[in-house]
């Protein structure tokens, strides 16, 4: 499978979640493309960030079944990964976040 490193991370998560990981144990939270391997995630952030990136933790939710009155619906397939990097390393800009 061939995808580019500006296809494979799709955007940050922000959340109180994310910053408290960001904070307490550098790692970082992005959505990403749902047929990125694990392999693809971690050369895309090397390669977009600048960072060394210790270990990258994946997670895929499946779609749920929504219903607002009369009307059903599902909710959205996604991928996040967890990226944890190195000591020393950070992302610049997630601190303004």
């Amino acid at each position: 499978m061939k995808l580019s490193c500006s296809g494979i991370i799709l955007w940050p998560a922000f959340s109180e979640k994310s910053e408290r990981l960001r904070k307490e144990d550098n790692t970082y939270v992005f959505y990403v493309n749902r047929k990125a391997e694990k392999a693809m995630i971690e050369k895309a952030v090397e390669d977009i960030f600048n960072v060394k990136v210790e270990k990258v933790r994946t997670v895929t939710t499946s779609p749920k079944l929504r219903r607002r009155g009369a009307h059903f619906g599902y909710t959205s397939q996604y991928k996040k990964a967890y990226i944890k990097l190195a000591k020393g390393s950070a992302i610049s800009g997630f601190e303004a976040a």
